[in-house]
């Protein structure tokens, strides 16, 4: 997937925060957690005048710890990247392919900013970062991380299109574990450019991603589903897995543009009446409807009763 992620891609058309921002944003935080930290170290000092040195050098150690250490990981991952100077800043740490970070990605952005930061005093920091195309420190190349700036013009953060309705919630069973962030990543690109292409080459770039991520996933690409549109509802399943963890809820997305690759279907596939039926699902007829749910109604009052199980295709039906 090299060759899909070119030189100008950058994470959701996000724009990737640089050092100045970055450093002013490192000093705010400092400030806010050295000025907690001396104020916990003082009345520590005071409460603890009577007990002797192992235990004194023990609550030290502790609230070094706690404070310094410990706060700036449990701020990132309650606020998914922003911290009170990021916050001020307009910047956040998202992954790389731009969903919101987990405790484990402030954990190790925490564990090693404490050599790359406090111990010597930003210069590990300074200097990566200015290696770095994207401004990365070397807790966020080790946490696949990346610090982005939200203050940014409308135009410049083009979003994922919505997949189309009947293809929403449909992928909800999928395993989606295995998905490198690289391949996200591309994904997304393809996504948010796809109308900018070549048709044909649109079509053949969609099919290589489409079976990468059905090869990463474990289950086959869906029989007369456009690739574009596989790819647009397994993003879309991420997106709204993601908003349930960190929010707790999800939010329904509408369909695709009249005229968008996601709606196209393959011409040699399928016959005529299933594509019109498939690509405009709304124009169905009422008295269908009804027809179709009496025909389930009557199969499912005959059919035997038996042990249920996961269905063999391994997708959960649409809620």
């Amino acid at each position: 997937m090299n060759e899909l992620v070119t030189g100008d891609a950058v994470v959701l058309g996000l724009r990737p925060a640089k050092l100045p921002s970055r450093a002013l944003a490192v000093v705010i935080d400092l400030v806010v957690v050295w000025a907690a930290y001396i104020a916990v170290s003082i009345v520590l000092a005071i409460a603890t005048d009577s007990l002797d040195t192992a235990a004194v050098a023990a609550l030290a150690v502790a609230s070094f710890l706690l404070i310094p250490v410990g706060v700036p990981i449990a701020v990132e991952t309650l606020s998914h990247g922003r911290s009170l100077g990021k916050l001020a800043c307009g910047l956040r740490v998202v992954r790389d392919d731009g969903g919101p970070i987990r405790f484990r990605h402030a954990l190790v952005r925490g564990a090693i900013g404490v050599v790359e930061l406090l111990m010597s005093f930003g210069v590990i920091a300074s200097i990566a970062s200015l290696v770095s195309a994207r401004g990365r420190r070397v807790g966020d190349l080790f946490a696949g991380t990346l610090v982005v700036r939200e203050r940014v013009p409308a135009d410049r953060a083009p979003a994922v299109p919505p997949p189309p309705p009947w293809l929403v919630g449909r992928f909800s069973g999928l395993d989606l574990s295995s998905v490198p962030d690289d391949l996200w990543l591309a994904v997304r690109q393809y996504l948010t450019r796809m109308r900018q292409l070549d048709p044909g080459v649109g079509w053949s770039m969609s099919e290589r991603l489409a079976s990468d991520l059905a090869a990463r996933t474990g289950v086959p690409l869906p029989h007369g589903v456009p690739p574009a549109a596989y790819l647009a509802a397994v993003v879309n399943e991420r997106q709204a897995r993601d908003a349930r963890r960190a929010f707790g809820t999800a939010t329904a997305v509408g369909g695709p543009p009249v005229g968008s690759p996601l709606t196209r279907r393959p011409e040699v596939t399928q016959p005529q009446g299933t594509r019109q039926r498939d690509a405009h699902p709304q124009a169905v007829q009422p008295h269908d409807v009804r027809h179709d749910a009496a025909e389930a109604a009557e199969a499912a009052s005959t059919r035997v009763p038996g042990p249920a199980g996961p269905p063999a295709s391994g997708f959960a039906p649409p809620a």
